[in-house]
């Protein structure tokens, strides 16, 4: 998890109708993720063949407001995957934001530390997220940045400018690893467009690493729809 602060502004065109931003003292933040699906299952059926791969998306935080209970979730910009059709049925039943391109990871591992490398080719250049972390993982500070970021157990689908998708997301509580050492190759404008240009510039404001763990994304939508 690479975590930028970002003007509000450049978010404003991808906000989906009845959320606002979730803002972590006072400041809003996008976060550009690596991580991998494993044994993925589909209504509870093995996806074979194209069950485990890698994802990388940019995503930023809102929250919704339903009479006493605050939602907070995420908003993808995009999410790149490996496999073609993978990416078919996701933006087909979930009408989320899925482009391809070829991915590649590694991760190794020693008593003293552990090394990860998630890549994406773009446009004829590859990508990358690489990150060196302690061996061990502990769990998050409460109320710290850390669960700011990861503890976000909604998503919202931006449909058009007057219909929203409300999804659950479950998974427990992650512990994160320290990070020693990080290097970021993304060309943010090639990506994302013109509006995330100003990333290619940017300094991440921190960068975490979570063990991970079984994820249950709710098939069950809830429509949001405003005047």
């Amino acid at each position: 998890m690479v975590n930028y602060e970002i003007d509000p502004e450049i978010l404003s065109p991808y906000l989906p109708k009845g959320v606002t931003l979730d803002l972590y003292e006072g400041k809003a933040y996008v976060s550009l993720v690596g991580f991998m699906f494993k044994d993925t299952k589909l209504f509870n059926i093995p996806i074979p063949f194209w069950g485990t791969f890698e994802e990388i998306n940019l995503r930023f935080y809102v929250q919704r407001k339903e009479g006493d209970q605050v939602k907070r979730g995420v908003v993808f910009i995009n999410e790149t995957i490996p496999f073609r059709v993978v990416a078919l049925v996701a933006n087909l039943l979930y009408k989320e934001h899925y482009t391809v391109v070829p991915t590649k990871h590694t991760i190794q591992k020693t008593y003293r530390k552990k090394q990860l490398e998630f890549e994406w080719r773009c446009h004829e250049k590859w990508n990358s997220i690489r990150v060196t972390t302690a061996a061990q993982s502990m769990p998050m500070e409460p109320n710290s940045f850390e669960t700011f970021i990861f503890e976000h157990y909604y998503g919202y689908t931006k449909l058009d400018h007057q219909k929203t998708e409300e999804y659950r997301i479950q998974h427990p509580s992650w512990k994160v690893f320290e990070v020693n050492d990080y290097t970021i190759n993304c060309d943010f404008e090639a990506q994302y467009g013109s509006a995330f240009s100003v990333l290619n510039d940017t300094q991440p404001s921190s960068v975490f690493v979570a063990e991970g763990s079984a994820v249950q994304v709710e098939w069950k939508r809830n429509s949001i729809t405003t005047n």
